[in-house]
């Protein structure tokens, strides 16, 4: 939809818009998650040392490691996680990536979740990229979280698409004259858009981790969309010459309705909507720093729950692929090398590699699918990740492997020991009785990421997170939010979305088929 349809009569006035990106807007009549003046003064109230925004930190200080490293401890976390172990859920990979979506039965040991669509998976990936960035901290290894720097901000504030900004990393934008630009550089797959890359297909991204797999390239390229079309909506309507401040306010438009986004759709599928309130009318109990830090019980353990809502396969499209559907699982070993490759690995470039949004997201055509159980069994394919999507310091391919193994870098507590401090009931032995037989007491002092999955498995179904999970996760998601003093929450609390839903019309509210809609990605735009 173009930017003219964007503000016909009726829908947004260019006195409204003009007043929207200076100092925000209400909408009379919109319900809302928002903070009570009342709740930041209590946050005030509580200080606790201060650990610096790029550095790791803890959540529980005071809480003993879940168990002493050991090469037994090693050797019974490997086991954990290994291909074909506990968490895998042993996918039937020989029927291929069409059988594994239309076909119920191949779903048994990996049941879906109707509750979420498959595009939630990568939404959350894509905003763990944009807070979270651990480059040194060495697999099974003990380390000291406050040694380890985060190369990213602790905030959702899109450095991940806009790096340092036009002065800092031109290469990330068009036409860069003295240091300034206001557009994001986006380029073409021969059929629609894809990230700037090198000869050698190299995405040129301010994270190289947001072209992991085609999803996640096609969400990073979807951001870059949104910001140039907020650059148009803003040169159009507020005659601003100064190309700093029309970058400056589209920058804002973008991060604040992302910010939105997060708050009202994404956290209330993560953790509930009733916990969301209840962080906002309580306040925060545990995560209650003065500066912004990402804590390792959230970066090591409990954010990674989204690894479980995997699929196995997906339908990138639905007529990519010569005029038909481009299935593919999302990782294939023996795609590595090939320009084209059948799965939906990264660092490619073809006509049929970019993303459908009608199979991840609910445009109401009756073609979203749905994610994967928040559980503990792992779709098979993350058991054998491709080598570019394992840092450079190595380790294990398999992605359970992976998490345990960080639970020792960090000294992680054990999920029982957090269930008790945080005063909510805990999992019994015979809930984690499959652990008993790694003879480590695994069943009683259990690492925290397996702990997170089997909760929201045994106490929510497998819908959403459970108490500890959901404390962590929507403590310090809300937390971030809070204490970025450039959030919509700091600088204007009352602000509503201002840009048009997918309908054309301002409600105050916004989601991610209005937000791809605005960026020009959404089914009617695509004409698929």
């Amino acid at each position: 939809m173009s930017t003219e349809q964007y503000t016909q009569s009726g829908r947004i006035s260019r006195r409204q818009f003009l007043r929207a990106i200076g100092i925000g807007i209400m909408v009379s009549g919109t319900s809302s998650i928002l903070p009570g003046r009342a709740a930041h003064a209590q946050h005030a109230r509580h200080r606790r040392s201060v650990i610096p925004e790029d550095r790791f930190g803890r959540l529980f200080p005071q809480l003993s490691a879940f168990a002493a490293p050991s090469a037994q401890l090693e050797a019974a976390l490997l086991e954990l996680g290994k291909p074909g172990g506990i968490l895998d859920a042993k996918d039937a990979l020989d029927q291929g990536p069409v059988l594994l979506i239309t076909e119920p039965a191949l779903s048994q040991n990996n049941p879906n979740n109707t509750t979420h669509t498959a595009g939630t998976t990568f939404m959350g990936q894509f905003m763990d990229h944009d807070m979270t960035f651990d480059l040194t901290s060495p697999l099974g290894q003990p380390a000291e979280p406050e040694n380890s720097t985060n190369t990213r901000t602790p905030a959702f504030d899109l450095d991940a698409v806009y790096g340092g900004g036009p002065s800092a990393n031109p290469e990330l934008y068009e036409s860069v004259e003295l240091g300034h630009a206001t557009k994001l550089r986006v380029e073409s797959c021969g059929l629609f858009e894809d990230l700037p890359r090198t000869a050698d297909g190299t995405a040129i991204i301010a994270d190289p981790r947001n072209d992991e797999h085609l999803v996640l390239a096609g969400l990073h390229a979807a951001f870059l969309l949104f910001h140039n079309h907020a650059v148009d909506l803003i040169a159009e309507h507020s005659g601003r010459e100064s190309s700093g401040e029309v970058f400056y306010q589209a920058r804002r438009l973008t991060t604040w309705h992302y910010q939105w986004m997060i708050l009202h759709e994404f956290l209330p599928l993560f953790i509930g909507p009733a916990l969301v309130n209840d962080i906002f009318e309580s306040g925060r109990r545990f995560y209650r720093p003065e500066e912004a830090y990402i804590p390792v019980e959230f970066q090591g353990a409990a954010y990674r729950f989204g690894h479980s809502m995997v699929r196995p396969s997906y339908r990138a499209n639905l007529a990519g692929d010569e005029g038909q559907a481009f299935f593919g699982m999302i990782f294939d070993p023996s795609q590595a090398g090939v320009a084209d490759p059948t799965d939906l690995r990264g660092g490619c470039r073809a006509p049929r590699r970019f993303v459908g949004w009608q199979t991840f997201f609910n445009f109401g055509d009756g073609e979203v699918k749905p994610n994967k159980l928040i559980d503990t069994r792992l779709s098979t394919p993350l058991f054998n990740l491709p080598l570019g999507a394992i840092p450079a310091l190595g380790g294990p391919t398999a992605l359970a492997q992976r998490n345990l193994l960080r639970h020792v870098t960090w000294q992680l507590p054990s999920g029982q020991s957090i269930a008790e401090a945080i005063n909510v009931p805990a999992l019994s032995r015979e809930d984690l009785s499959e652990l008993k037989a790694l003879d480590q007491g695994l069943d009683e002092s259990t690492p925290l990421w397996y702990y997170v999955l089997k909760e929201a498995e045994v106490m929510e179904g497998g819908r959403q997170l459970g108490p500890v999970g959901g404390l962590i996760v929507g403590e310090v998601i809300i937390g971030l939010l809070q204490l970025d003093r450039q959030c919509f929450l700091s600088v204007e609390p009352q602000w509503r979305p201002t840009l048009p839903t997918r309908s054309g019309e301002v409600t105050g509210d916004f989601r991610m088929i209005d937000f791809l809609t605005f960026a020009g990605v959404d089914p009617t735009s695509r004409g698929q």
